[in-house]
């Protein structure tokens, strides 16, 4: 049995969670390993900064691409931050997704993060393209005569199965470019997601909203 495209990927998530508590066997319910990206250089040089208590936010919104080490991805479910955190020389820091929310087009509700495995069924890679021995095929198929040849060309063309190995380095893709979690030596950096399926024109004002152990902030970002 073949499994769809979004299960086969959720499976992947599953399969890659497991493999890093196998690694790193953390306590039970501890967030997963992510190595983030590289943070820049200095605050500046994000969309927007500003403090909290001690701590530098900085933050870019990304809309519905996902950036990672490798290039982009996209997703449709969901609109994507890069941000980081600054702090003095050696400060620690205990960071959590769950501290940060992203509002709206001024809407009263703030959308909660999503951790990257709800994100992994919707992600594509824009530079992927199937074989083209799939596509002769599905050409091929519509070629021969006959009274049933002409529904058949108004029908939607079959879905791309996309190799399980495409899916599996996507995942880890998005997993390794996630902001990481707990007891962090600063800077860090790295994505965090939230579930919108607007279109990215709809967006006229995005807020980034911080509540956590550095104090409370809130960030104006550039749709």
């Amino acid at each position: 049995m073949r499994l769809s495209a979004p299960l086969t990927i959720g499976v992947l998530s599953a399969a890659i969670c497991l493999y890093g508590q196998g690694q790193d066997t953390p306590a039970k319910g501890a967030p997963i390993e992510s190595k983030g990206l590289p943070p820049r250089a200095t605050p500046a040089d994000y969309q927007a900064q500003t403090k909290a208590g001690t701590v530098t936010i900085a933050a870019e919104f990304a809309g519905h691409s996902v950036p990672t080490a490798q290039g982009p991805l996209t997703t449709e479910d969901f609109v994507v931050v890069e941000m980081a955190l600054f702090g003095a020389p050696d400060a620690r820091m205990k960071i959590a997704a769950d501290d940060f929310s992203l509002r709206i087009n001024g809407k009263k509700a703030a959308l909660p993060t999503r951790p990257f495995g709800m994100v992994l069924s919707s992600v594509k890679d824009p530079e992927w393209q199937p074989p083209e021995e799939a596509k002769s095929k599905s050409k091929t198929g519509l070629s021969s005569g006959g009274n049933g040849d002409q529904a058949d060309s108004n029908a939607p063309p079959p879905p791309v199965k996309i190799p399980i190995e495409v899916q599996r380095a996507m995942a880890q893709r998005v997993q390794k470019a996630t902001l990481p979690e707990g007891d962090r030596t600063l800077p860090q950096a790295g994505l965090i997601y939230f579930q919108y399926r607007g279109g990215a024109k709809g967006i006229h004002s995005v807020e980034l909203i911080y509540d956590g152990p550095a104090g409370k902030a809130t960030l104006a970002l550039q749709p």
